[in-house]
């Protein structure tokens, strides 16, 4: 199993830690060292299965040109009409997905194209299935353009999630699916797309990143 990069100074340090207990607890004889070893060792499975990052169907099979793919595993949250003061300026449609602290949290691409602009927006680390957690919680926004079509999408910090990383910047070339980053424990993405897109999920549907087709062009390009 792949471990995503970003995860392993957290499986590490219980791992490392687990060892010293284990040593001392056998050396010395401390029963206090053998019973934390345990807890330990489940720490560091948890952070290998938290960072797993696991290869999509579009790593492997170019998605349809037409297809805007779920950039997260999750739950939908809003599929449809925006939250109110949450979308862009501009007239946009929202999908946006709950990531629970067991889901995979490696980022994808919703859609191809050329960064055309990221920003990032401190703020609260409120539960990320809060409306409010949409415009007041720490961010990071991606603009993302293929000739006359744009899609924005937001990497959005939950309640535990205290860390956003972003590796893709303005000027870089993604494809759909491609990884472009990740989120530290729990946490949602919103994916914004135009009137003219359909969207092809409900509220309630999970969904898997760079799998399930979360909207689709109505003309071809």
């Amino acid at each position: 199993m792949r471990i995503d990069r970003a995860g392993w100074p957290f499986l590490a340090v219980p791992l490392a830690s687990a060892a010293v207990s284990t040593v001392l607890g056998r050396g010395s004889g401390l029963r206090w060292a053998r019973v934390l070893t345990w807890p330990l060792l489940a720490l560091s499975a948890y952070m290998a299965v938290f960072f797993r990052d696991p290869d999509r169907r579009s790593d492997s099979v170019p998605p349809s040109p037409e297809d805007v793919l779920s950039p997260a595993d999750g739950v939908v949250m809003v599929a449809g009409d925006p939250q109110p003061g949450v979308a862009p300026e501009g007239d946009w449609q929202q999908v946006s997905v709950f990531l629970s602290v067991v889901d995979v949290h490696v980022n994808r691409a919703p859609y191809g194209g050329r960064i055309t602009t990221s920003t990032y927006t401190p703020g609260s680390f409120l539960a990320a299935y809060r409306a409010e957690s949409a415009h007041r919680n720490e961010r990071s926004e991606l603009w993302v353009r293929d000739g006359d079509r744009t899609v924005v999408f937001r990497q959005i910090v939950g309640v535990l999630a205290r860390r956003i990383v972003t590796r893709v910047v303005p000027g870089q070339e993604v494809a759909t699916g491609d990884r472009i980053g990740l989120m530290k424990f729990g946490s949602r993405m919103d994916v914004f797309v135009p009137p003219e897109c359909t969207v092809t999920v409900t509220k309630g549907q999970r969904v898997r990143g760079g799998e399930t087709v979360i909207a689709r062009w109505s003309q071809p390009s």
